[in-house]
């Protein structure tokens, strides 16, 4: 079953461009323009992985994050303008698990998201108990 990407952006260029390049990947897209659909996206149906902009209307992408950690595990991207190392800090400590500037390298932002996909499977399974003389 194809893993299922939530896209939380305002600008429509920018929707729509991320729109085509997840769809051609493989993923399945859905889209909300503001933190306010944002949430109300993951509560309907939890998406493998959400790209989120910090500068929308209404609540930031920051807040959102926020948010959208303290009722979800759900990965986030941020896909931002704002590249500045206070941004970029500032958007990591809200939670995020990575933090791509505009413009960017499609294919570079494909593989980072796969990334974050496939660390999520790894700290979600099973854990085992390793030993090593007094060490666990």
């Amino acid at each position: 079953m194809p893993k299922r990407i939530l896209i939380v952006d305002d600008e429509p260029h920018i929707v729509i461009s991320l729109e085509f390049l997840m769809k051609r990947e493989g993923y399945r897209v859905a889209v909300a323009r503001d933190g306010e659909e944002g949430l109300a996206a993951i509560r309907q149906g939890r998406p493998d992985l959400v790209i989120l902009d910090v500068m929308m209307q209404g609540e930031s992408g920051l807040e959102l994050a926020r948010n959208l950690k303290s009722i979800s595990p759900v990965p986030i991207c941020m896909l931002t303008a704002k590249a500045e190392p206070e941004d970029r800090v500032e958007g990591l400590e809200a939670g995020v698990d990575d933090y791509v500037t505009k413009p960017f390298e499609p294919r570079e932002l494909v593989l980072r998201l796969q990334n974050i996909m496939r660390r999520g499977r790894i700290e979600a399974g099973p854990r085992e108990e390793i030993r090593m003389g007094d060490y666990t």
